[in-house]
């Protein structure tokens, strides 16, 4: 597992230095310009990863220190705080606390990284480094193309991230599906991926889970990882689709899992 940590980790520095490029390029006029996420601009959008570093930093302490999980007061603390700053300080903000995250993983050391176990609040049970880092990955990826979309349109999610929040997926599926969206269809997609190749079943029935590859499913769906990643998270609008991705079926259409997937 700590093979897993190290990669994961890898992915946050780079991600973090990629992002940090960018954002040190902005002017304030930019930073207040809309971002890919509906209701937040660049600024709030380098709020929201910078207070989650921040609160992700003193979770990963608490944990070393043994003191458990941090009160919920903390957490809204943080959020008022950020809320209260301006765009460019949201954006120093950024680079600061997400700096300060991403060096503390770097830190840790083999043993840590394979046996810590940290309390994050809103799972059942304490989750290990590579877990971690993989949730704040996802985040930081999601919402990096966010703001890199906005001025580039042929953006994609990092790819030093993909292959991790690829086979990580599985552990979110189910609350970020909704199968309603199919008014009572329960329908089965095979999916198959490429960079990296994967082969696995999107059931959609009473919950959205990832299954073995069915034999006879209402469709299939061909698609670059990163586009499936996308389309997971609520990011495959039509002018964001790629000409490679293709879905085959009679009953199921690509609009039809943009709402099982709209967004989070």
């Amino acid at each position: 597992m700590s093979d897993l940590a190290d990669r994961t980790i890898t992915a946050l520095r780079t991600g973090h230095d990629e992002l940090a490029a960018l954002v040190g390029g902005l002017s304030p006029d930019e930073l207040t310009r809309p971002s890919a996420a509906a209701e937040w601009n660049i600024a709030q959008v380098l709020s929201h990863l910078g207070s989650g570093a921040e609160i992700g930093l003193a979770t990963l302490e608490a944990a070393l220190a043994g003191t458990g999980n941090l009160a919920s007061e903390f957490n809204e603390s943080v959020w008022a705080r950020w809320n209260a700053m301006t765009p460019g300080e949201h954006a120093e903000g950024f680079l600061d606390a997400d700096e300060a995250l991403v060096t503390r993983y770097e830190s840790l050391d083999d043993t840590t990284r394979a046996q810590l176990r940290i309390d994050l609040g809103f799972l059942p049970e304490p989750v290990d480094v590579a877990t971690s880092a993989a949730l704040r990955l996802s985040e930081f990826t999601l919402h990096a193309w966010d703001i890199r979309v906005m001025s580039d349109p042929a953006a994609v999610l990092a790819p030093a991230a993909i292959e991790l929040l690829l086979d990580r997926l599985s552990m979110l599926i189910g609350f970020i599906g909704h199968p309603d969206a199919l008014d009572g269809r329960p329908l089965s997609v095979a999916v198959q991926t490429s960079e990296p190749a994967r082969s696995f079943g999107l059931d959609l029935r009473d919950a959205v889970a990832l299954v073995d590859t069915p034999q006879q499913p209402a469709g299939v769906l061909d698609t670059p990882a990163e586009a499936w990643l996308r389309l997971a998270a609520g990011r495959l609008e039509p002018q964001h689709t790629p000409p490679t991705l293709q879905l085959t079926s009679d009953v199921i259409t690509l609009d039809d899992l943009r709402r099982v997937f709209p967004g989070y």
